[in-house]
């Protein structure tokens, strides 16, 4: 009689295993060990979440479909990250997607941990057809406002494209651009093209904070990205204000005035 395989190669066997009607997975059930029963509902829960994924992105392309379909092929999705902090720059990325894109897990960068984010900037580089970058620091956020500042980024990061989109799809903001586009409401969570754009601008973003961060001890910035965190309110309170800080944000300009 042939030794069965062992529960660790059956592991192994099921990790490589992505269809349900696999002949293997017919023999492995017959198996009355308890591991392996424990490997399948492993198995099945992974491929369940794939599933998912495949699913989510079918999901968060309706938009871009119904636009490739019209005969526009490159079309930039625009997200920002940064108007709420009290120091640092917002930062705006325009990412341009190919039409048989297939990168699982995309979603709102809110909503991914920060070791996702990361691994899905590497892919987002990978295959996009261009990404855009445009940063606006604190002095221009000071000088015109944070939702001027924005505009200018998100403007930017698109002048930075390789080439000029056919249409752009924006997180809730129109630009002054003769460029087609449509603003969606809570579009990171709608647009692959949005989304992906969120997760290089907050990518982007939180390495500037941390490279700050050394510049600027204290604040706590490679934790809370300049948000008014408890640690963040207490270095303003001992430390004072630092070159980055957005000086027309109210906590700001209370320390400002406090030193004074």
């Amino acid at each position: 009689m042939e030794k069965p395989l062992s529960i660790a190669a059956i592991k192994a066997l099921l990790n490589d295993i992505n269809h349900p009607l696999d002949e293997r997975i017919a023999i492995f059930r017959l198996d009355q060990r308890k591991g392996v029963s424990t490997a399948l509902t492993s198995w099945e829960k992974r491929l369940e979440k794939e599933r998912e994924k495949e699913r989510k992105l079918k999901i968060m392309l309706e938009h871009e479909q119904l636009i490739w379909g019209s005969g526009l092929s490159l079309i930039a999705g625009i997200d920002e990250v940064g108007r709420g902090p009290l120091a640092g720059p917002v930062v705006a990325a325009a990412v341009m997607l190919p039409t048989d894109v297939q990168i699982l897990g995309i979603n709102d960068s809110k909503q991914l941990s920060s070791e996702k984010r990361e691994q899905l900037f590497v892919e987002i580089q990978k295959h996009a057809l261009g990404i855009g970058i445009g940063i606006k620091n604190q002095t221009i956020i000071d000088d015109v406002n944070i939702y001027q500042a924005t505009k200018l980024a998100m403007l930017e990061a698109i002048q930075q494209l390789p080439q000029v989109p056919d249409y752009l799809l924006i997180d809730a903001m129109r630009l002054p651009t003769p460029i087609p586009q449509e603003s969606l409401i809570k579009g990171d969570s709608k647009s692959l093209s949005i989304a992906a754009a969120s997760i290089v601008a907050k990518v982007t973003r939180d390495r500037m904070m941390a490279e700050y961060d050394l510049l600027y001890p204290g604040y706590g910035f490679a934790q809370n990205s300049g948000y008014g965190t408890k640690l963040h309110l207490a270095g303003l309170e001992k430390i004072g204000v630092c070159p980055i800080h957005r000086q027309s944000f109210s906590p700001v300009r209370q320390a400002l005035n406090n030193s004074f």
